[in-house]
Protein backbone atom coordinates (compact mmCIF):
# COMPACT_ATOMS: atom_id res chain seq x y z
CA UNK A 1 0.00 0.00 0.00
CA UNK A 2 2.93 2.36 0.58
CA UNK A 3 5.01 1.36 -2.09
CA UNK A 4 4.44 5.09 -3.70
CA UNK A 5 5.48 6.72 -0.43
CA UNK A 6 8.19 4.84 -0.17
CA UNK A 7 9.63 5.09 -3.81
CA UNK A 8 9.79 8.74 -3.03
CA UNK A 9 12.02 8.79 0.61
CA UNK A 10 15.49 8.42 0.32
CA UNK A 11 16.81 5.52 1.23
CA UNK A 12 17.90 5.12 4.94
CA UNK A 13 21.67 3.96 6.54
CA UNK A 14 21.92 0.11 6.72
CA UNK A 15 23.41 1.13 10.21
CA UNK A 16 21.43 0.82 13.21
CA UNK A 17 19.74 4.18 14.92
CA UNK A 18 20.74 4.68 18.35
CA UNK A 19 19.53 7.82 20.09
CA UNK A 20 21.01 8.69 23.81
CA UNK A 21 18.60 8.61 26.41
CA UNK A 22 19.50 11.70 29.43
CA UNK A 23 21.99 9.25 31.38
CA UNK A 24 23.92 8.90 28.10
CA UNK A 25 23.97 5.57 27.43
CA UNK A 26 22.79 4.32 23.90
CA UNK A 27 19.61 2.67 22.85
CA UNK A 28 19.92 0.40 19.67
CA UNK A 29 16.33 -0.46 18.08
CA UNK A 30 15.93 -3.80 17.02
CA UNK A 31 15.76 -4.50 12.84
CA UNK A 32 12.47 -6.23 13.32
CA UNK A 33 11.01 -2.98 14.70
CA UNK A 34 12.53 -1.03 12.30
CA UNK A 35 11.20 -2.91 9.29
CA UNK A 36 7.94 -3.14 10.78
CA UNK A 37 7.98 0.80 10.40
CA UNK A 38 9.02 0.99 7.47
CA UNK A 39 6.84 -1.15 5.87
CA UNK A 40 3.73 0.13 7.52
CA UNK A 41 4.41 4.01 7.44
CA UNK A 42 6.93 6.15 5.54
CA UNK A 43 9.76 6.81 7.33
CA UNK A 44 10.52 10.30 9.20
CA UNK A 45 12.77 12.48 7.68
CA UNK A 46 12.53 15.16 10.86
CA UNK A 47 15.88 14.80 12.23
CA UNK A 48 17.00 10.85 11.21
CA UNK A 49 15.08 10.07 13.84
CA UNK A 50 12.72 6.49 13.86
CA UNK A 51 8.82 7.24 14.33
CA UNK A 52 8.13 4.11 16.45
CA UNK A 53 10.90 4.88 19.47
CA UNK A 54 9.18 5.74 22.55
CA UNK A 55 9.36 9.15 23.86
CA UNK A 56 11.08 7.99 27.28
CA UNK A 57 13.70 6.51 24.88
CA UNK A 58 14.94 10.30 23.66
CA UNK A 59 16.84 13.14 25.36
CA UNK A 60 14.28 16.16 26.55
CA UNK A 61 15.88 18.06 23.30
CA UNK A 62 14.72 15.68 21.11
CA UNK A 63 11.32 15.32 22.19
CA UNK A 64 9.29 17.67 20.56
CA UNK A 65 11.45 16.44 16.85
CA UNK A 66 10.07 12.89 17.81
CA UNK A 67 6.51 14.30 18.47
CA UNK A 68 6.77 15.60 15.13
CA UNK A 69 7.96 12.51 13.57
CA UNK A 70 4.89 10.57 14.88
CA UNK A 71 2.51 12.93 13.82
CA UNK A 72 3.76 12.60 10.43
CA UNK A 73 3.71 9.02 10.54
CA UNK A 74 0.04 9.22 11.75
CA UNK A 75 -1.13 11.50 8.58
CA UNK A 76 -1.68 8.14 6.64
CA UNK A 77 -5.16 7.22 6.22
CA UNK A 78 -6.83 3.57 6.34
CA UNK A 79 -10.45 2.20 4.68
CA UNK A 80 -12.26 1.59 8.65
CA UNK A 81 -15.24 -0.03 6.72
CA UNK A 82 -13.19 -3.60 6.06
CA UNK A 83 -11.95 -4.20 9.53
CA UNK A 84 -9.20 -6.98 8.12
CA UNK A 85 -8.03 -5.02 5.87
CA UNK A 86 -4.48 -3.63 7.21
CA UNK A 87 -5.06 -4.56 10.48
CA UNK A 88 -1.41 -4.86 11.17
CA UNK A 89 -0.87 -1.32 10.10
CA UNK A 90 -4.19 -0.04 12.05
CA UNK A 91 -2.95 -0.99 15.29
CA UNK A 92 0.17 -0.04 15.00
CA UNK A 93 -0.85 3.57 13.96
CA UNK A 94 -3.00 3.41 17.02
CA UNK A 95 -0.64 2.85 19.53
CA UNK A 96 1.10 6.09 18.08
CA UNK A 97 -1.74 8.08 18.43
CA UNK A 98 -2.21 6.67 22.34
CA UNK A 99 1.66 7.49 22.29
CA UNK A 100 1.11 10.86 21.15
CA UNK A 101 -2.13 11.54 23.40
CA UNK A 102 0.36 10.37 26.53
CA UNK A 103 2.59 12.86 25.84
CA UNK A 104 0.90 15.90 25.44
CA UNK A 105 -1.51 14.73 28.65
CA UNK A 106 2.15 14.63 30.48
CA UNK A 107 3.99 17.53 29.09
CA UNK A 108 4.98 20.27 31.76
CA UNK A 109 4.28 23.53 30.52
CA UNK A 110 8.35 24.39 31.10
CA UNK A 111 8.45 22.64 27.43
CA UNK A 112 6.44 24.99 24.62
CA UNK A 113 4.79 23.44 21.68
CA UNK A 114 7.02 25.15 18.60
CA UNK A 115 5.33 26.43 15.40
CA UNK A 116 6.66 22.97 13.31
CA UNK A 117 4.88 20.78 16.08
CA UNK A 118 1.47 23.06 15.83
CA UNK A 119 1.34 22.91 11.96
CA UNK A 120 2.21 19.00 12.38
CA UNK A 121 -0.79 18.72 14.82
CA UNK A 122 -3.02 20.67 12.63
CA UNK A 123 -1.98 19.08 9.40
CA UNK A 124 -2.34 15.00 11.36
CA UNK A 125 -5.51 16.44 12.46
CA UNK A 126 -7.10 17.47 9.13
CA UNK A 127 -5.92 14.51 7.70
CA UNK A 128 -7.39 12.27 9.48
CA UNK A 129 -10.90 14.16 11.03
CA UNK A 130 -11.73 16.46 7.42
CA UNK A 131 -14.13 14.52 5.21
CA UNK A 132 -16.85 15.00 3.33
CA UNK A 133 -20.22 13.59 4.56
CA UNK A 134 -22.16 10.84 1.78
CA UNK A 135 -25.09 12.60 0.55
CA UNK A 136 -27.63 10.08 2.57
CA UNK A 137 -26.16 12.36 5.81
CA UNK A 138 -27.88 15.71 5.15
CA UNK A 139 -30.91 13.42 3.67
CA UNK A 140 -32.36 12.91 7.21
CA UNK A 141 -35.57 11.48 8.51
CA UNK A 142 -37.25 14.00 10.81
CA UNK A 143 -39.08 11.65 13.05
CA UNK A 144 -37.00 10.78 16.17
CA UNK A 145 -37.30 7.05 15.45
CA UNK A 146 -34.33 6.76 13.65
CA UNK A 147 -31.62 4.96 15.19
CA UNK A 148 -28.18 7.30 14.74
CA UNK A 149 -25.41 5.89 12.01
CA UNK A 150 -22.39 4.89 13.96
CA UNK A 151 -19.20 5.58 12.20
CA UNK A 152 -16.81 2.41 11.66
CA UNK A 153 -13.80 4.55 12.25
CA UNK A 154 -14.62 5.88 15.79
CA UNK A 155 -12.15 4.12 18.02
CA UNK A 156 -9.49 5.29 15.66
CA UNK A 157 -11.16 8.76 15.16
CA UNK A 158 -11.73 8.92 19.00
CA UNK A 159 -8.45 9.17 19.90
CA UNK A 160 -7.58 11.79 17.18
CA UNK A 161 -10.54 14.01 19.16
CA UNK A 162 -9.02 13.13 22.31
CA UNK A 163 -5.22 14.48 21.23
CA UNK A 164 -6.49 17.50 19.68
CA UNK A 165 -8.79 18.25 22.62
CA UNK A 166 -5.41 17.42 24.80
CA UNK A 167 -3.57 19.58 22.12
CA UNK A 168 -5.71 22.90 22.44
CA UNK A 169 -6.06 22.63 26.34
CA UNK A 170 -2.42 22.06 26.86
CA UNK A 171 -0.64 24.88 28.79
CA UNK A 172 2.36 24.18 26.44
CA UNK A 173 0.45 25.79 23.61
CA UNK A 174 0.88 29.41 22.90
CA UNK A 175 -2.18 30.94 21.75
CA UNK A 176 -0.91 33.91 20.20
CA UNK A 177 1.94 31.29 18.31
CA UNK A 178 -1.10 28.72 17.67
CA UNK A 179 -3.65 31.11 15.98
CA UNK A 180 -1.83 31.58 12.84
CA UNK A 181 -2.18 27.46 12.69
CA UNK A 182 -5.96 27.12 14.19
CA UNK A 183 -7.46 29.51 11.70
CA UNK A 184 -10.69 30.51 10.58
CA UNK A 185 -10.45 28.20 7.56
CA UNK A 186 -9.58 25.10 10.38
CA UNK A 187 -12.79 25.97 12.56
CA UNK A 188 -14.89 26.34 9.65
CA UNK A 189 -14.19 22.47 9.30
CA UNK A 190 -14.65 21.26 12.48
CA UNK A 191 -18.45 22.90 12.40
CA UNK A 192 -18.91 20.78 9.05
CA UNK A 193 -17.97 17.77 10.95
CA UNK A 194 -21.36 18.72 13.02
CA UNK A 195 -22.96 16.78 10.62
CA UNK A 196 -21.95 13.84 11.48
CA UNK A 197 -25.04 11.24 12.54
CA UNK A 198 -22.51 9.74 15.41
CA UNK A 199 -23.62 11.36 17.76
CA UNK A 200 -20.28 10.45 20.12
CA UNK A 201 -18.21 12.69 17.59
CA UNK A 202 -20.67 15.74 17.58
CA UNK A 203 -20.00 15.49 21.62
CA UNK A 204 -16.44 15.31 21.00
CA UNK A 205 -16.59 18.48 18.39
CA UNK A 206 -19.00 20.04 20.97
CA UNK A 207 -16.36 20.43 23.48
CA UNK A 208 -13.09 21.35 21.42
CA UNK A 209 -14.82 24.05 19.65
CA UNK A 210 -16.05 25.13 23.20
CA UNK A 211 -12.41 25.23 24.64
CA UNK A 212 -10.96 27.10 20.95
CA UNK A 213 -13.41 29.12 21.91
CA UNK A 214 -12.41 30.01 25.36
CA UNK A 215 -8.58 30.10 24.28
CA UNK A 216 -8.36 31.73 21.48
CA UNK A 217 -10.05 35.17 22.15
CA UNK A 218 -8.93 36.82 18.55
CA UNK A 219 -11.36 34.09 16.89
CA UNK A 220 -14.53 34.36 19.08
CA UNK A 221 -16.18 37.39 16.77
CA UNK A 222 -15.63 34.55 13.55
CA UNK A 223 -16.58 31.93 15.76
CA UNK A 224 -20.00 33.25 16.74
CA UNK A 225 -20.62 34.61 13.19
CA UNK A 226 -19.92 31.10 11.87
CA UNK A 227 -22.52 29.54 14.62
CA UNK A 228 -25.16 31.74 13.35
CA UNK A 229 -24.86 31.09 9.41
CA UNK A 230 -25.26 27.48 9.95
CA UNK A 231 -28.72 28.00 12.29
CA UNK A 232 -29.47 30.65 9.01
CA UNK A 233 -29.36 28.08 6.76
CA UNK A 234 -31.01 25.36 9.14
CA UNK A 235 -34.15 27.99 9.55
CA UNK A 236 -34.50 28.89 6.17
CA UNK A 237 -33.30 26.17 4.28
CA UNK A 238 -34.15 23.17 6.71
CA UNK A 239 -34.86 20.98 3.44
CA UNK A 240 -31.45 21.44 1.65
CA UNK A 241 -29.36 20.68 4.97
CA UNK A 242 -29.78 18.39 8.41
CA UNK A 243 -30.29 19.52 11.60
CA UNK A 244 -27.53 17.54 12.91
CA UNK A 245 -25.37 19.41 15.10
CA UNK A 246 -27.68 21.99 15.68
CA UNK A 247 -28.74 20.80 19.68
CA UNK A 248 -24.32 20.67 20.28
CA UNK A 249 -24.00 24.32 18.58
CA UNK A 250 -26.94 25.68 21.28
CA UNK A 251 -25.24 24.05 24.19
CA UNK A 252 -21.82 25.93 23.09
CA UNK A 253 -23.75 29.06 22.77
CA UNK A 254 -25.61 29.07 25.88
CA UNK A 255 -22.49 28.77 27.85
CA UNK A 256 -21.09 31.92 25.54
CA UNK A 257 -24.45 33.88 26.65
CA UNK A 258 -23.85 33.23 30.58
CA UNK A 259 -20.04 35.17 29.53
CA UNK A 260 -21.41 38.11 28.06
CA UNK A 261 -20.52 41.82 29.51
CA UNK A 262 -23.89 43.80 30.59
CA UNK A 263 -25.08 45.95 29.09
CA UNK A 264 -25.96 43.40 26.04
CA UNK A 265 -24.36 44.29 22.58
CA UNK A 266 -26.51 44.86 19.73
CA UNK A 267 -25.10 42.21 17.71
CA UNK A 268 -26.17 39.39 20.96
CA UNK A 269 -30.10 41.03 20.72
CA UNK A 270 -29.98 41.07 17.42
CA UNK A 271 -29.05 36.69 17.53
CA UNK A 272 -31.73 36.54 19.93
CA UNK A 273 -34.63 37.68 17.23
CA UNK A 274 -33.40 36.76 13.81
CA UNK A 275 -31.67 33.37 15.27
CA UNK A 276 -32.97 31.78 18.46
CA UNK A 277 -36.53 32.75 18.29
CA UNK A 278 -36.92 31.15 14.24
CA UNK A 279 -35.47 28.15 15.20
CA UNK A 280 -38.65 27.73 16.97
CA UNK A 281 -40.46 26.75 13.86
CA UNK A 282 -38.52 24.34 12.77
CA UNK A 283 -40.24 20.90 12.53
CA UNK A 284 -37.54 19.23 14.04
CA UNK A 285 -37.37 21.34 17.27
CA UNK A 286 -38.18 18.40 19.89
CA UNK A 287 -34.28 17.49 18.82
CA UNK A 288 -32.70 20.55 20.82
CA UNK A 289 -35.81 22.12 22.38
CA UNK A 290 -34.30 21.91 26.18
CA UNK A 291 -30.67 23.87 24.90
CA UNK A 292 -32.87 26.72 22.79
CA UNK A 293 -34.96 27.07 25.56
CA UNK A 294 -31.35 27.55 28.15
CA UNK A 295 -30.58 29.84 25.43
CA UNK A 296 -33.10 32.23 25.67
CA UNK A 297 -33.75 32.12 29.39
CA UNK A 298 -29.86 32.89 29.83
CA UNK A 299 -30.60 35.99 27.55
CA UNK A 300 -33.63 36.51 30.06
CA UNK A 301 -31.55 36.10 32.80
CA UNK A 302 -28.59 39.04 31.43
CA UNK A 303 -31.28 41.54 30.28
CA UNK A 304 -34.93 40.82 31.50
CA UNK A 305 -36.29 43.44 29.51
CA UNK A 306 -36.10 40.94 26.78
CA UNK A 307 -38.95 38.81 27.90
CA UNK A 308 -41.58 40.77 26.27
CA UNK A 309 -39.68 40.63 23.33
CA UNK A 310 -39.22 36.76 23.41
CA UNK A 311 -43.07 35.91 24.20
CA UNK A 312 -44.13 38.14 21.35
CA UNK A 313 -41.72 36.01 19.04
CA UNK A 314 -42.87 32.57 20.48
CA UNK A 315 -46.85 34.24 19.50
CA UNK A 316 -45.39 34.60 16.20
CA UNK A 317 -44.37 30.93 15.64
CA UNK A 318 -46.76 29.23 17.56
CA UNK A 319 -47.42 25.85 16.68
CA UNK A 320 -51.53 25.89 16.13
CA UNK A 321 -51.91 22.25 14.73
CA UNK A 322 -49.05 20.75 16.85
CA UNK A 323 -50.25 19.48 20.11
CA UNK A 324 -46.50 18.06 21.02
CA UNK A 325 -44.90 21.50 20.50
CA UNK A 326 -47.69 23.34 22.29
CA UNK A 327 -46.72 21.78 24.77
CA UNK A 328 -43.24 22.47 24.76
CA UNK A 329 -44.07 26.00 24.38
CA UNK A 330 -46.63 26.27 27.22
CA UNK A 331 -43.42 25.16 29.27
CA UNK A 332 -41.16 27.65 27.92
CA UNK A 333 -43.51 30.08 28.74
CA UNK A 334 -43.79 29.18 32.07
CA UNK A 335 -39.74 30.26 32.28
CA UNK A 336 -39.92 32.88 30.86
CA UNK A 337 -42.88 34.53 32.54
CA UNK A 338 -41.69 33.56 35.86
CA UNK A 339 -38.78 35.54 35.82
CA UNK A 340 -40.47 39.02 34.31
CA UNK A 341 -41.26 41.88 35.67
CA UNK A 342 -44.46 43.40 36.28
CA UNK A 343 -43.50 45.87 33.52
CA UNK A 344 -42.85 43.88 30.89
CA UNK A 345 -45.64 41.51 31.85
CA UNK A 346 -48.15 43.70 30.81
CA UNK A 347 -46.89 44.87 27.45
CA UNK A 348 -47.90 41.28 26.43
CA UNK A 349 -50.29 39.89 28.77
CA UNK A 350 -53.18 40.81 26.50
CA UNK A 351 -52.16 38.23 23.35
CA UNK A 352 -50.84 35.70 25.97
CA UNK A 353 -53.64 35.15 27.62
CA UNK A 354 -56.03 35.51 24.63
CA UNK A 355 -53.33 32.16 22.81
CA UNK A 356 -53.63 30.27 26.73
CA UNK A 357 -57.38 30.20 26.64
CA UNK A 358 -57.58 28.95 23.33
CA UNK A 359 -54.91 26.02 24.88
CA UNK A 360 -57.18 25.51 27.62
CA UNK A 361 -59.84 25.33 25.10
CA UNK A 362 -57.69 22.67 23.28
CA UNK A 363 -59.43 18.90 22.48
CA UNK A 364 -55.98 17.35 22.99
CA UNK A 365 -55.98 16.62 26.61
CA UNK A 366 -52.22 17.60 27.60
CA UNK A 367 -52.45 21.56 25.79
CA UNK A 368 -55.34 22.01 28.33
CA UNK A 369 -53.95 20.62 30.78
CA UNK A 370 -50.26 21.78 30.44
CA UNK A 371 -51.88 25.40 30.03
CA UNK A 372 -53.96 24.87 33.25
CA UNK A 373 -50.92 24.07 34.94
CA UNK A 374 -49.53 27.92 34.65
CA UNK A 375 -51.71 28.70 38.01
CA UNK A 376 -49.25 26.44 39.92
CA UNK A 377 -46.76 28.72 39.80
CA UNK A 378 -46.55 31.06 42.35
CA UNK A 379 -44.93 33.58 40.73
CA UNK A 380 -47.27 33.63 38.08
CA UNK A 381 -50.33 33.62 39.84
CA UNK A 382 -49.31 36.41 41.47
CA UNK A 383 -48.50 38.44 38.00
CA UNK A 384 -51.90 37.22 37.35
CA UNK A 385 -53.70 38.28 40.67
CA UNK A 386 -52.13 42.32 40.14
CA UNK A 387 -53.79 42.21 36.77
CA UNK A 388 -56.76 40.02 36.98
CA UNK A 389 -59.04 42.88 35.79
CA UNK A 390 -57.38 42.52 32.15
CA UNK A 391 -56.95 38.70 32.74
CA UNK A 392 -60.03 37.14 34.62
CA UNK A 393 -62.45 38.67 31.09
CA UNK A 394 -60.08 36.30 28.59
CA UNK A 395 -59.75 33.35 30.80
CA UNK A 396 -63.14 33.35 31.94
CA UNK A 397 -65.28 32.05 28.78
CA UNK A 398 -62.68 29.09 28.17
CA UNK A 399 -63.18 28.53 31.46
CA UNK A 400 -66.74 27.84 31.30
CA UNK A 401 -66.79 26.03 28.45
CA UNK A 402 -64.27 23.53 29.71
CA UNK A 403 -66.23 23.61 32.59
CA UNK A 404 -69.24 22.61 30.80
CA UNK A 405 -68.57 20.01 28.41
CA UNK A 406 -65.21 18.82 27.91
CA UNK A 407 -64.54 15.35 28.00
CA UNK A 408 -61.39 14.65 30.01
CA UNK A 409 -61.67 14.61 33.60
CA UNK A 410 -57.89 16.30 34.66
CA UNK A 411 -58.65 18.99 32.87
CA UNK A 412 -62.36 19.41 34.40
CA UNK A 413 -61.01 18.85 37.73
CA UNK A 414 -57.75 21.53 36.71
CA UNK A 415 -60.37 23.80 35.17
CA UNK A 416 -62.72 23.87 38.81
CA UNK A 417 -59.63 24.59 40.30
CA UNK A 418 -58.73 27.62 38.58
CA UNK A 419 -62.64 28.85 38.50
CA UNK A 420 -62.02 28.46 42.08
CA UNK A 421 -58.52 30.83 42.41
CA UNK A 422 -59.88 33.70 40.62
CA UNK A 423 -63.19 33.86 42.27
CA UNK A 424 -60.81 34.07 45.79
CA UNK A 425 -59.37 36.72 44.23
CA UNK A 426 -61.69 39.12 43.27
CA UNK A 427 -65.78 37.39 43.74
CA UNK A 428 -67.37 40.59 42.58
CA UNK A 429 -65.07 41.05 39.22
CA UNK A 430 -65.64 37.34 38.91
CA UNK A 431 -69.29 37.21 39.55
CA UNK A 432 -69.61 40.51 36.75
CA UNK A 433 -67.59 38.48 34.38
CA UNK A 434 -69.97 35.37 34.96
CA UNK A 435 -73.02 37.64 34.36
CA UNK A 436 -71.60 39.08 31.54
CA UNK A 437 -71.04 35.22 30.22
CA UNK A 438 -74.88 34.50 30.55
CA UNK A 439 -75.66 37.83 29.07
CA UNK A 440 -73.06 36.76 25.82
CA UNK A 441 -74.93 32.92 25.70
CA UNK A 442 -78.20 34.56 25.61
CA UNK A 443 -77.32 36.99 22.49
CA UNK A 444 -75.73 34.19 20.73
CA UNK A 445 -78.41 31.92 21.68
CA UNK A 446 -80.91 34.65 20.11
CA UNK A 447 -78.79 35.07 17.37
CA UNK A 448 -79.15 31.76 16.42
CA UNK A 449 -82.34 31.35 16.98
CA UNK A 450 -83.16 34.24 14.18
CA UNK A 451 -80.66 32.69 11.86
CA UNK A 452 -82.84 29.68 11.99
CA UNK A 453 -86.21 31.09 11.39
CA UNK A 454 -84.35 33.56 8.21
CA UNK A 455 -82.84 29.95 6.90
CA UNK A 456 -86.78 28.33 7.68
CA UNK A 457 -88.38 31.68 6.26
CA UNK A 458 -86.25 31.59 2.63
CA UNK A 459 -86.64 28.09 2.02
CA UNK A 460 -90.49 28.17 2.44
CA UNK A 461 -90.17 30.61 -0.25
CA UNK A 462 -87.86 28.77 -2.53
CA UNK A 463 -90.24 26.15 -2.20
CA UNK A 464 -93.11 27.71 -3.40
CA UNK A 465 -91.47 28.71 -6.61
CA UNK A 466 -91.47 26.45 -10.02
CA UNK A 467 -88.03 25.56 -11.15
CA UNK A 468 -87.89 27.29 -14.73
CA UNK A 469 -84.85 26.45 -16.69
CA UNK A 470 -81.50 27.03 -14.79
CA UNK A 471 -82.83 28.90 -12.22
CA UNK A 472 -80.92 28.05 -8.92
CA UNK A 473 -82.93 26.09 -6.35
CA UNK A 474 -82.42 25.74 -2.21
CA UNK A 475 -81.65 23.10 -1.06
CA UNK A 476 -83.13 21.34 2.52
CA UNK A 477 -80.45 21.60 4.74
CA UNK A 478 -81.66 17.80 5.80
CA UNK A 479 -80.55 16.74 2.20
CA UNK A 480 -77.16 17.92 2.50
CA UNK A 481 -76.06 17.59 6.04
CA UNK A 482 -72.96 16.12 6.58
CA UNK A 483 -71.73 15.24 10.14
CA UNK A 484 -68.81 16.91 11.16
Amino acid sequence: MFKQFLSKLPRKSSKPDSTSDPSGSSVVRSNSVKRMSSAVFPSSVVAGIEPLVPFKDVPTSEKLNLFVSKLSLCCVTFDFSDQTKNSIEKDVKRQTLLELLDFVSSSSSSVRFTEPAILAMCKMSAVNLFRVFPPSYRERNDSDDNDPTFEPAWPHLQIVYDLLLKFITSPCLDAKVAKKYLHHGFILRLLELLDSEDPRERECLKTILHRVYGKFMVHRPFIRKAMSNIFYSFVFEAEKRGGGGIAELLEIFGSIVSGFALPLKEEHKIFLWRVLIPLHKAKSVGGYFHQLSYCVTQFIDKEPKLGSVVIKGLLKFWPVTNSQKEVMFLGEVEEIVEVMSLVEFQKVMVPLFLRIACCVNSCHFQVSERALFLWNNDQIVNLIAQNRQAILPIMFTALEKNAESHWNQSVLNLTLNVRKMFCEMDEALFMSCHARFQEDEAEQCSAEEKRKETWARLEKVASMKPVTGKTAVLVTPLATSIAC
